[in-house]
Order: structure tokens, then C-alpha cells, then sequence
């Protein structure tokens, strides 16, 4: 085996490749890869190799694109995947630097320590107005519980802390085992003295930290941001921190980085870092060693973990199952982002064709949308299974007989938490002879549109005007209408929905004016990438 070290990465991994003593493991540089890569089985690299089409086609034994860290952005994956070269990258390899980062951040905020050093440097002595404030007895909330959200709970409890969460994708029981207790978004606010952000950004997302959701918030807490900039209204966060409502604020990332005009750079009460919570030394000695072990692994044994693409398919497989893997990526996606209820099933039923292609790996398609729309880790074909049961869903799988107009049918249901046959959601999906994936219902409702996009979701009692307004509503907002796909139940005069494609970036604020159209019942804004 050749297996080719295109960038720097810790000596731990590369000491674990050259221990595999009939391997042959090649550190090149940018003017030796394209050389080396020839007959090289495998090839590992960071950020700076831009694994490109053409560089794929020079590696005809290439295998497996190992890349030590969470991004992908420099290998062309959809190049890799025809050439049946498998992809993985290393999620979590970080998740301990990012939670003691934010625990740092914390501490500081308790213990006022930026401000005393500073004061210190500055010939200052500051003892009578150093008062800080334990953690210990206090409640630490956090959104989001995923490998970093819960690396942060594990340090919370060696605190003498009380941990609530709030994350919709996660069971009562996994969370129980973090000693951590599951509450709505509403009560965490309300009772915690330190909220900390570990989730995933998305429209449901976007700006969760605003004006109205500072006001639920305990009078003098504290908020922690080492996840994404763009969860927090800085604007609403600037104000709240001035008029006292919130005591102080730590942010590892902003809106925009560098922060050019943050409202938040220069408060007394703010603590800011560059965006490093998960710049440590060992995180990316973990990251190299990790993808060793997986390049390692994969080539001895065929063991695949985190990977971000399919694995190696026939040319016959890979053309009849894409259409389909996509439209169970989307039709999940979009039930998991319009479904009210926390879900803890899936019910997915095949008919025709989709049921022939291989539902192990449509099943995993479904999974990997379902947890995409919530999820800061990319989630895959591969690893969705794993994750879905750590997390604590389950799936239901039937086979139906093929229906009458479109034969080969996929329909996704999310079940809610409580049992009972009640769907939190449903949508019904096929391929079009075009390959295009397409939705055929939702919620009963006859309704054919493109599953792309930013999409506004409507429900509305069905009277005259409807379209009128919402089309209105939104030219005024100065936002343009690519496609309005609607449908309607049986009876008229009773509930109607629709699926409105929208160009360019959308801003989740224009969901108030359209939840005041007095016919629209529901609104939200769904993503499907």
C-alpha cells in the first residue's frame, strides 16, 4: 500500500503509518504530488491540497481522501465519488478543545479575570471590585447536545453544576445518561445563570439569540458563543449587556470575522476571542492521528468511519441509486425542519422501484437529512445510522404496493416522542424522468414541487386571496418568488398549503408579516441544500 501525506499532520499518525512495515508512506510537497499520487492507494490532507477532478484522475489506484479536520471544501466530492474514491473526513476531533474553550470562557466571565489582568498590566489594584460569582450550584444551559455540547455537560457536572439542555434531536434517555436534563427552549432561558450555544446554524436557528428570547432570560446571566456568530442577534445582545438585563457575554465567533462593526467589540462586559476555541495543539495532533487510524483501517480491513460520501459503488448501482439517495436526503430534511414535535421515529415506505435499489442505503439517506437540518457535525450515508441510534431514533421501514400515476414512491414520516400513530409530519416523494427529485404530498395534502432551495412553508385555511397576499406581502419585503407550488385537501374551504421557492438570501424575519395574513395558519422557512 502507497499511501500518499500531502500536508502537515502530527507525528503520532504519521509514526502509525510507516509502523504498517509493507506500507509505503510518502510525505510529498506541492511540486511532488502529482508524481507521487500515480500509484498511490491513499492520500491524506488538511485544508491547504485542493484535491481537485484533475487531480483525481492522475491517481487511477486512488481509494480513499482522508482529511484531518471537519471541512471538505478543498476535495471534490462528487469527482470522488465516480471514481468510487471514498472520503472521509474527522468530526469531533476538536469537540474537547471547543468545550474547555468554553469553559475558559466561563470561568472568565465568573471570575471577571480579563478585566482584573488588565487592570493589573495598567497599574491598577482592583481588589474591592473583583467580586465574582461561584459556578458551583449554578444552572449552565445549553443549545445544542452534541459532541461538544455534551464534552461541556461531562465539565459542568465536575463543577458541581445543574445541566439543562435543549436540543429537539436527542431522546430523554441519552440525555439522562449525560446526567442532563432535557427542557423546552423557553425554560431553559428562564433558569439558566450561564447559557452556552453548541448547535448547528439553520433558519430555525438564525439569530435564536434575539431581543425576545434576552428578555426570557434570567435577570444577570451570562452567554457563552463558541459555535456559530450567526445564532446571536449581536445588536439585541449589545443592548441587553447595556441595560443590565445579561450581567456579561463571551464570544468566540461573530457575524461577520474579523468583527469590522460588532455593537459587541469594546463593552466592558464582553469577552472575545478570535475564533480559536478549537486551535490547540492537541486537537490537531488528535485530527492527524485520527485520520491515520481511519486510512489504516480502511485499507487493511474495510472498516469505513465518518465518511462524507458513498461508498464504492458499480457503475450500474451508483446510476439507479443516486436519484433516489437524493430525493431520501431532501424528503428527510424537510419533515425534520417542518414537524413541530421532538421526533423519536421514522416511519419511511418504499414502493416500486425505490424498494429494489438497496433501502439500507435510503434509510440512511432519510437519517442524514432528518439530522443535517439540526446537526454542526456532517452527517452521511455512512455514519447517519450510528448517529441516529446514539441519539435515540429509531426507524420503521415498510414496503407498499406501487401506486396508481407514480410508481416508485418514497414517503418519510417523522413520529413524535409519545407514542400513538399520530405523524409529526409526512411527505411522499419521487424521481422524475429527468433524475430531478420531486415532492408529490405532504401532510395528505396533493402537492408537487421542487425540493431545493430556501422554501417558505405555508399552511392556510382555503379561501379567495391567499396567493395574492403572500406574493404581495413578500415583493414588498423585496423578496422574489422562483416557483409557488400549492395543493389543497379534498373538501374546499378547508386547509391548503404550499411550498414557496425563494431567490437568494432570506432573512427569517419576514415570517412575521406573513404570519399576520389572517389566512395563513403556519410559517416557516426550510433549507434544502
Amino acid at each position: 500500500m502507497k499511501v500518499i501525506v500531502a500536508d502537515k499532520i502530527g507525528e503520532r499518525g504519521v509514526q502509525l503509518l510507516k509502523e504498517q512495515t509493507d506500507w509505503n508512506t510518502v510525505l510529498t510537497t506541492k511540486e511532488t504530488l502529482e508524481r507521487e499520487i500515480a500509484d498511490a492507494d491513499a492520500l491524506i490532507v488538511r485544508s491547504a491540497t485542493k484535491v481537485t477532478a484533475d487531480l483525481l484522475a492522475k491517481a487511477p489506484k486512488l481509494r480513499a481522501v482522508g482529511r484531518a479536520g471537519v471541512g471538505v471544501d478543498n476535495i471534490d466530492l462528487e469527482a470522488a465519488t465516480k471514481r468510487g474514491v471514498l472520503v472521509m473526513s474527522t468530526p469531533g476531533g476538536n469537540a474537547v478543545s471547543v468545550a474547555e474553550h468554553t469553559f475558559a470562557l466561563l470561568l472568565s466571565l465568573a471570575r471577571q479575570v480579563p478585566r482584573l489582568d488588565k487592570a493589573i498590566h495598567e497599574g491598577r489594584w482592583e481588589k474591592s471590585s473583583a467580586a465574582g460569582t461561584e459556578v458551583r450550584g449554578k444552572t449552565l444551559g445549553l443549545i445544542g447536545l452534541g459532541r461538544i455540547g455534551s464534552e461541556v455537560a461531562v465539565r459542568a457536572e465536575a463543577f458541581d453544576m445543574r445541566v439543562l439542555a435543549y436540543d429537539p434531536f436527542i431522546s430523554e434517555a441519552a440525555a439522562r445518561e449525560m446526567s442532563v436534563e432535557l427542557v423546552p427552549l423557553d425554560q431553559l432561558l428562564a433558569e439558566s445563570d450561564f447559557v452556552s450555544l453548541h448547535t448547528a446554524l439553520s433558519p430555525a436557528t438564525q439569530n435564536l439569540i434575539n431581543k425576545a428570547n434576552i428578555q426570557k432570560m434570567k435577570s444577570g446571566a451570562r452567554l457563552i458563543n463558541a459555535a456559530r456568530g450567526e445564532l446571536v442577534d449581536e445588536a439585541a445582545l449589545a443592548e441587553g449587556l447595556k441595560c443590565g438585563k445579561l450581567a456579561g457575554a463571551a464570544v468566540d465567533v461573530f457575524a461577520e470575522e474579523p468583527p469590522k462593526s460588532s455593537p459587541l467589540v469594546g463593552l466592558p462586559n464582553v469577552i472575545a476571542t478570535p475564533h480559536v476555541a478549537g486551535s490547540t495543539a492537541e486537537a490537531q495532533e488528535e485530527v492527524g492521528t485520527q485520520v491515520a487510524v481511519q486510512i489504516k483501517d480502511y485499507l487493511a480491513e474495510g472498516i469505513i468511519r465518518n465518511a462524507v460520501n458513498l461508498p464504492s459503488l458499480s457503475a450500474d448501482q451508483y446510476r439507479r441509486v443516486r436519484p433516489y439517495l437524493e430525493l431520501a436526503e431532501r424528503l428527510g430534511s424537510l419533515v425534520s425542519q417542518a414537524a413541530a414535535a421532538r421526533p423519536a421515529r421514522i416511519r419511511i415506505r418504499y414502493a416500486g422501484e425505490v424498494a429494489e435499489v438497496g433501502t439500507h442505503l435510503l434509510r440512511s439517506a432519510v437519517l442524514a437529512g432528518v439530522l443535517n437540518a439540526v446537526l454542526d457535525e456532517k452527517v452521511n450515508v455512512v455514519n447517519a445510522p450510528a448517529v441516529a441510534t446514539a441519539r435515540g431514533l429509531s426507524v420503521q421501514e415498510e414496503t407498499r404496493r406501487r401506486e396508481h400515476g407514480f410508481p416508485n414512491t418514497l414517503e418519510v414520516c417523522v413520529l413524535p416522542e409519545k407514542t400513538g400513530s399520530a405523524c409529526g409530519f409526512t411527505a411522499e416523494g419521487t424521481v422524475f424522468h429527468d433524475g430531478s427529485a420531486r415532492l408529490l404530498a405532504m401532510e395528505g395534502i396533493p402537492l408537487e414541487a421542487q425540493l431545493e432551495g430556501t422554501i417558505l412553508y405555508l399552511r392556510n385555511r382555503d379561501e379567495p386571496g391567499v396567493i395574492g397576499n403572500v406574493g404581495t406581502t413578500l415583493g414588498k419585503l423585496g423578496v422574489n418568488i422562483a416557483t409557488f407550488a400549492l395543493g389543497r385537501k379534498a373538501v374546499r374551504g378547508e386547509e391548503a398549503a404550499a411550498l414557496v421557492r425563494l431567490d437568494g438570501p432570506v432573512s427569517p424575519s419576514i415570517l412575521e408579516p406573513i404570519r399576520a395574513i389572517p389566512a395563513i395558519t403556519e410559517a416557516k422557512l426550510l433549507r434544502l441544500e
